[in-house]
């Protein structure tokens, strides 16, 4: 089992450059993949996808990959002769156009500067291996706490199973009592009423015989106890879980709240009210799981 909430985080250089991998993600019911690099590397994105989905089916990942600056001991610098001849042909058309040329120091910091030799990104052939080992190490990180994070979710999972179960079996031994305490409320309500019957008198026995027969629970408690081993046995298993796991929920919820409607008793009404509480935070819980 895995959590959709996971980070890690992995440092390469690459050239003159410092480069920074980060993968982070919360839960999503699909996979909603983001990729932030740097414009000289967009080209690395497909290849980047394809290494995220070795590692994620859900959730909303981000990967984060920044080139922080140069090495120590570099500095940054321009292309002089580029920038001349900018200079030139500035001076050039400003003669032509009869307008006076005084370059500005404003002037020539923005010539200089859009003619800085670029160390934002280096060429992609030289990138790309350096920036796959790296990717792929924050990837394993980025595993590696989804997976510790599963790990205590499963525990919380056979825990709240368990206690699921026991309410089950609970309103499971109840069921049966229900129709002979309905017929004892109805005995007395009878006699309070001045009205002696008879126990098989027909009309009696046909009002305890239609009550039965809407209380009777036997089968949501049969498809309950199924869908709770379908539940038990998926947590077990291996690969994704979560969407699998949000359907067997579902199907528990719609037998619990069938009981709640039929069972007509005080004790099996308790017992759906803290069936319902348990699952809405197991479903809480699930929400975070791939």
């Amino acid at each position: 089992m895995r959590s959709m909430t996971g980070y890690g985080r992995s440092t390469s250089a690459i050239e003159t450059l410092s480069l920074t991998v980060q993968v982070s993600s919360v839960n999503r019911k699909t996979l909603d993949l983001t990729i932030g690099l740097p414009e000289e590397g967009e080209s690395l994105e497909p290849a980047i996808g394809e290494q995220v989905r070795r590692y994620a089916t859900r959730g909303k990942v981000h990967v984060d990959i920044e080139v922080t600056g140069a090495r120590a001991g570099t500095e940054s610098t321009w292309d002089e002769t580029a920038a001349t001849a900018v200079l030139e042909r500035l001076k050039a058309f400003a003669e032509k156009s009869g307008v006076p040329f005084r370059p500005t120091p404003e002037l020539l910091w923005q010539v200089v500067n859009s003619q800085r030799r670029s160390d934002g990104f280096p060429t992609t052939d030289a990138a790309q291996p350096v920036v796959t080992e790296a990717v792929e190490t924050a990837l394993r990180s980025f595993a590696a706490m989804r997976a510790r994070e599963g790990e205590a979710l499963l525990v919380d999972f056979i825990r709240r199973a368990e206690t699921l179960h026991r309410l089950v079996e609970g309103i499971a031994a109840r069921a049966p009592q229900v129709p002979a305490h309905y017929r004892e409320q109805l005995m007395k309500r009878l006699r309070e009423a001045g009205l002696e019957l008879d126990l098989d008198d027909e009309r009696v026995l046909r009002e305890i015989a239609l009550f039965a027969d809407r209380c009777d629970v036997t089968e949501e408690i049969t498809r309950l106890r199924s869908h709770l081993e379908q539940f038990a046995a998926l947590l077990k298993s291996q690969g994704e879980i979560g969407r699998k796991a949000e359907f067997i929920l579902q199907e528990i919820g719609r037998e619990v709240n069938t009981i709640g409607s039929k069972a007509n008793d005080v004790t099996i009404a308790r017992a759906v009210i803290d069936l319902k509480n348990e699952l809405e935070r197991v479903r809480e819980q699930m929400a975070n799981v791939e």
